[in-house]
């Protein structure tokens, strides 16, 4: 498998995108790549295997490229948390703050039930507002939150600090 530091090194660092002074993390050159496609899902669902995980919820957009993966690999379900206006039946919403601006995002009522142990899966943690909206909507439910697992960590940005420190929270590489 391949090593942590290959998934790494080919993560590219993009200035000024999407808007001028944010620096883009562009994690495509793992997804062209089978080998790192692959060892990056192991890495992501690894500390969650035993945990009895019955869904995964992923976050708009980048989310939903590896999240469907973990959830086969852990054998659960997956469950979408898409921007404001998206989903077509009655949702759950929260709004939130980024780095670059603010929005709001929603889950279907019915998606996840009280009984289900999730795990909150995006692509990179920064300042932790979407998975800190995200984790609002999930408890909204009464669903168990297990963890979040991240592809990326900005640390600097401490995005940790807007999660509950109750939860596993997982991030494959610290950039």
């Amino acid at each position: 498998m391949e090593s942590v530091d290959a998934i790494k090194k080919v993560i590219r660092t993009i200035p000024d995108f999407p808007k001028r002074g944010i620096t883009f993390k562009d994690i495509t050159p793992i997804l062209s790549d089978l080998a790192l496609l692959k060892a990056s899902v192991q890495y992501l669902k690894k500390p969650f295997e035993d945990q009895n995980i019955t869904k995964v919820v992923a976050i708009e957009s980048r989310g939903f490229v590896l999240g469907p993966m973990i959830a086969l690999e852990l054998g659960a379900g997956f469950v979408p948390v898409r921007k404001e206006g998206k989903l077509p039946r009655e949702t759950y919403s929260v709004a939130y703050d980024l780095e670059y601006g603010s929005g709001r995002i929603e889950m279907h009522l019915d998606s996840i039930l009280p009984s289900d142990r999730v795990l909150i899966h995006d692509d990179v943690l920064a300042t932790g507002g979407t998975a800190a909206a995200a984790e609002e909507l999930v408890e909204r439910s009464g669903a168990e939150i297990v963890g979040f697992t991240f592809l990326l960590e900005l640390p600097a940005m401490n995005g940790r600090s807007k999660l509950h420190h109750d939860h596993t929270i997982h991030a494959v590489v610290q950039g």
